[in-house]
């Protein structure tokens, strides 16, 4: 892993030699957020030794380094990586994680994750986006397992306290509407069956994905802060009349990226 790994951050600093220290990766229709940065520097996952590919649809499969830039206002220097491999495309959490060592490797202690989910919480509706307090991890897999002192490690809270605070009071500062909640983590690629979602509402959980909680854990146990946000993409299996389908997903993320994008931004600008 350690070869492979800086084999693939000597090809990134070859065409981007800039230190990031805000990692960002975008979910399934989010990709767009990649647009507004200034400055910036794309490089394709194929261009990049050993870097897992993405075969999902609204997952570019691309890094880009760059600013925020507005009326004088001036984020720190950021790597967002534009999609994710997921579990069921690969079988393999260290394909899925390997984004936030490379983000680590490059030299980024914060991490912003997001996500498109379902909604469990019957109060929610698409649209809402959800910054993510907790998480439960329904599929028996951990991407630390095999890892060399590992055993019982967590080094800091899933979803940093500090980081949370200030979305929240960013999100009101801006009158941006947003929900709480926990999220659960399965390992698709089919979507859940009613019985499933009412199981996981008893267990607390307000909305659901295949995405998320590995790279969580990966960045926790590489001491990164994580800020995690989803965007309710559809109301689960059960909750709603319509079939659910990825269409419907990315159509609905298409229709909130305004307020993703802005919410995301003055975040990002409280924090620099």
């Amino acid at each position: 892993m350690t070869i492979t790994l800086s084999e693939s951050i000597d090809a990134i600093r070859s065409r981007a030699p800039l230190v990031p220290t805000i990692a960002l990766v975008l979910g399934s229709g989010l990709g767009d957020f990649g647009d507004h940065l200034s400055n910036t520097i794309s490089i394709g996952a194929g261009e990049i030794p050993h870097y897992p590919m993405s075969s999902v649809s609204g997952h570019a499969g691309r890094i880009l380094f760059g600013t925020l830039e507005d009326g004088g206002r001036k984020t720190t220097q950021l790597v967002v990586f534009q999609g994710r491999v997921h579990y069921y495309e690969c079988s393999d959490l260290g394909k899925v994680v390997y984004p936030i060592r490379v983000a680590r490797a490059l030299g980024a202690t914060t991490l912003f994750v997001t996500n498109a989910a379902g909604g469990v919480n019957r109060l929610f509706t698409p649209g809402d986006l959800m910054f993510i307090r907790d998480y439960i991890n329904m599929t028996g897999e951990n991407p630390l397992i095999g890892l060399k002192g590992a055993v019982g490690q967590r080094i800091r809270p899933a979803f940093d306290p500090e980081l949370l605070a200030i979305a929240r009071r960013t999100a009101l500062n801006h009158a941006i509407p947003t929900q709480d909640g926990v999220y659960c983590w399965t390992k698709g690629p089919t979507y859940e069956t009613a019985a499933e979602i009412r199981m996981m509402a008893g267990a607390g959980a307000d909305a659901v994905g295949m995405s998320t909680v590995p790279e969580v854990i990966a960045a926790s146990q590489l001491g990164m802060r994580t800020l995690g946000i989803s965007c309710i993409t559809n109301m689960a299996t059960g909750l709603s009349k319509e079939k659910l389908s990825h269409a419907e997903v990315t159509e609905t993320a298409n229709t909130v990226k305004a307020n993703f994008t802005r919410l995301l931004t003055e975040i990002l600008f409280a924090l620099s």
